[in-house]
């Protein structure tokens, strides 16, 4: 199935259920995801979420602080993680 195909049977409870596996390791079922299936699983959610939410609402999005001078704002500049 290529990747157009796999978008097109998903759903937000799909993706919801996805994410929730790749977060806790296993399946509805119990049982334990192995880590192709996670690399899959996390690889269909973020094309989902690419295609069907706003950037805000992505797994993973970090907002970038406002400066309180915003003449000097520099939106390439690189997030910096203390």
């Amino acid at each position: 199935m290529n990747l157009s195909a796999m978008l097109d049977v998903l759903d937000e409870h799909i993706v919801e259920r996805l994410k929730t596996a790749v977060e806790i390791g296993k399946w509805p079922n119990g049982i334990a995801l192995t880590a192709e299936q996670k690399q899959i699983c996390m690889h269909a959610v973020m094309a989902w979420e690419h295609t069907h939410l706003p950037a805000q609402q992505r797994t993973g999005y970090i907002e970038k602080p406002k400066s309180a001078d915003h003449s000097h704002t520099n939106d390439d500049s690189p997030i910096r993680f203390v």
